[in-house]
């Protein structure tokens, strides 16, 4: 297959939180291959590290800041360094979460807290300071990850799905809030994305299987799949599109 290319999105600067691994990895390297200029977070400092100097091969290194995103404070400084370093910030990808599985009965007040910090608390950080740049510019697009767990009732993820509803709350709201500056904000709910955590923890082949049998395209979703449509909400062409959650799940639900 040939996959489009954007040419609103080079030199186009863009923040990608969680970009060591998984979906966020392929969200990083899609937005190096458009040649925009990238910055990335992630709390694993050894793969993050990695896969810049791997891209860096490629002819565009990214910049990789070590962040918890726990702490909001040190957010906030990852992204001011990203504007001294690069310049305003263009594209956001609020991408990084945790899909720990608990019982309900198991689940604490500080697992609950731990939950939305890593699930939704960050993406609104990330937009307030982000958006402050933005308006500077008169544009920009913030591309929030929501998920399709909260859309089914998945079982063991109460608190992981109540944060990613909440996010289609938060996004819809911001929307509102900064459209006038011409800032577009729309999310993503993955389905069944296999990435090498999934099968390391919590999926196995034969739970492939069963997504491959259940979805309407027939193979299994990757997390290339999610970077694309993450592209096309960052260019221009969707100038328009705004407001709206995209799930992207191979037609699972």
């Amino acid at each position: 297959m040939t996959f489009a290319r954007y040419s609103s999105l080079q030199n186009r600067v863009a923040f990608i939180t969680g970009g060591g691994s998984g979906i966020g990895a392929s969200i990083v390297e899609a937005f190096v291959e458009q040649g925009a200029q990238v910055a990335f977070v992630d709390i694993l400092e050894d793969e993050s590290r990695a896969l810049a100097e791997r891209l860096a091969e490629k002819g565009k290194k990214p910049l990789f800041i070590a962040c918890d995103l726990l702490d909001i404070k040190a957010l906030d400084v990852a992204i001011t360094t990203v504007r001294d370093t690069l310049g305003p910030i263009q594209v956001l990808v609020n991408n990084a979460a945790n899909d720990t599985r608990q019982e309900v009965d198991a689940v604490t007040e500080a697992d609950w807290d731990r939950t939305m910090s890593l699930n939704i608390k960050h993406q609104f950080f990330a937009a307030q300071a982000v958006g402050r740049q933005m308006r500077t510019l008169g544009a920009g697009s913030i591309i929030n990850f929501s998920s399709i767990a909260w859309m089914g009732g998945a079982g063991a993820m109460t608190t992981y799905a109540t944060a990613k509803a909440a996010v289609v709350g938060l996004t819809n709201s911001l929307a509102r809030e900064f459209g006038p500056s011409n800032i577009r904000v729309n999310a993503i709910a993955p389905g069944a994305v296999i990435t090498e955590r999934q099968k390391r923890l919590w999926v196995s082949e034969d739970d492939m299987q069963m997504f491959i049998e259940r979805q309407c395209m027939k193979r299994s979703l990757v997390p290339d799949d999610i970077a694309r449509t993450a592209l096309f909400l960052a260019a221009d062409d969707s100038f328009m599109l705004t407001k709206q959650c995209i799930v992207v799940d191979g037609g699972l639900r």
